[in-house]
């Protein structure tokens, strides 16, 4: 992946508790089965699917390209989504992202605003 381009990227933690019904491993089942759905969102560069590791609460660690797009796409039937599935709306928290360290692709990137 490329971080050339952008220049004030977003991260975002997305949590929410899950009801009972849901455990660790039907949270991963639907998990894997929602992933390629996310290559298509726009101004998203990356998401990754986090359980908590002693359970009771799940979400997403997002990269997006700016605020306004995560905001769209938070906004949208997305939210919706997580109301039905989950029985309430997620705790969104939005970080700037200063710098990244992509270990496998031995590349530090920097970005100004």
């Amino acid at each position: 992946m490329s971080y050339g381009t952008y220049y004030k990227m977003i991260t975002a933690i997305v949590l929410y508790d899950l009801p009972p019904h849901i455990d660790k491993e039907s949270c991963r089942a639907h998990f894997h089965a929602i992933a390629p759905g996310f290559l298509e969102v726009p101004g998203l560069l990356r998401k990754q699917f986090i359980h908590a590791a002693e359970g009771g609460f799940a979400g997403g660690s997002y990269l997006w390209e700016s605020r306004t797009a995560a905001e769209a796409f938070y906004s949208g039937s997305w939210l919706d989504g997580i109301i039905a599935r989950y029985g309430a709306p997620p705790r969104i928290t939005y970080f700037d992202t200063f710098a990244i360290a992509d270990v496998p692709a031995r590349q530090a990137v920097v970005f100004d605003d």
